[in-house]
């Protein structure tokens, strides 16, 4: 690695476990920084050590409570800057708002590019992401990108698990591409279920396009809220004569509905997420019917985080199986 002084960790409150694991990784704890929330709700932070001339990255999932968790970061990033930082990476597990990236109605918001704006408004001067639920997000940036996926801590949890006939499942077309180099990557057959989303929560499976009778099948989706693909991909999965069913996502923003849908309606054997975002307050996963599994993806962020302060490729970490 090139010699370059050295760089500052902080972290918002929406995703401290993360940011903890990913300052262990890199053998450091996070910089102090005070964070508080007046009783009118307005955000105060003070950073707690000097940052002029540093490389800092700030690193604040969008979810939970992305309004709160957005604005924390503005503010944060608005106090380095003016303590003088050379460079502020904002690092976002989770890009809340991602959902929104077109204007598929008259009169609505392309809110995830109202969020690149606000973070470069606020001081950003390069942004660490993973797993988009668009990649065309990245062309809302005008400031570099680095653009990570789950994939490589996702594929060895599949590979150590020798499943005797797989194939990769895309819970709808949209997914397709994603599925399709899984299968590649595992070399096994590839699947796609055909679905019409009915309502926000609520999604109709209606065919599958390959044969799951009596496979393993391996669900791959960027994120599931409500369960809705995941639970109808699933039992239609079943119905086709899949033997069991396990589901990938990359990030886990479980709403209340989300967690009654797991509960009662899912047919699946294994969920296995990230640590992107914190698991829902309150969510007991030894409830569920099936196993639920987290991978940190810590490890990735910290490695990128280490390349990228040292002006290294970031794109190698994916290049190498």
């Amino acid at each position: 690695m090139t010699n370059k002084p050295d760089f500052m960790i902080f972290s918002g409150t929406a995703n401290l476990p993360l940011a903890d694991k990913v300052a262990n990784y890199l053998g450091r704890p996070l910089n102090k920084i005070d964070i508080r929330h007046f009783p009118d709700g307005e955000t105060f932070c003070q950073v707690q050590e000097g940052v002029r001339g540093q490389d800092v990255f700030i690193i604040q999932s969008g979810s939970p409570q992305p309004n709160e968790a957005y604005m924390e970061l503005f503010v944060m990033m608005d106090a380095i800057k003016r303590g003088s930082a050379d460079r502020i990476t904002a690092v976002l597990p989770y890009y809340g708002y991602a959902r929104q990236d077109r204007k598929d109605q008259p009169r609505v918001p392309i809110t995830a590019r109202l969020i690149a704006n606000l973070l470069t408004t606020a001081g950003a001067d390069r942004v660490l992401t993973m797993d988009l639920h668009a990649n065309q997000i990245q062309g809302f940036f005008n400031i570099p990108l680095d653009h990570l996926h789950a994939e490589p801590v996702i594929l060895k949890y599949i590979r150590d698990q020798h499943w005797s006939n797989p194939i990769v499942v895309a819970p709808d077309t949209g997914g397709a591409k994603t599925a399709y180099g899984y299968s590649r990557k595992l070399a096994c057959g590839l699947a796609i279920v055909a679905k019409q989303r009915t309502g926000d929560s609520t999604v109709d499976a209606f065919s599958v396009v390959g044969d799951v009778k009596d496979c393993d099948v391996i669900m791959i989706d960027d994120m599931t809220a409500t369960g809705g693909t995941l639970s109808a991909a699933a039992k239609l999965c079943r119905e086709h004569g899949a033997r069991s069913v396990h589901a990938f996502v990359s990030h886990f923003p479980l709403t209340a509905k989300g967690e009654e849908r797991l509960m009662n309606e899912t047919q699946l054997d294994e969920l296995v997420v990230t640590d992107s975002i914190p698991l829902r307050p309150g969510f007991d996963p030894a409830k569920l019917p099936f196993k639920l599994t987290q991978l940190s993806v810590a490890p990735l962020i910290g490695e990128a985080i280490k390349r990228i302060h040292c002006d290294e490729s970031v794109n190698d970490l994916f290049n190498h199986e």
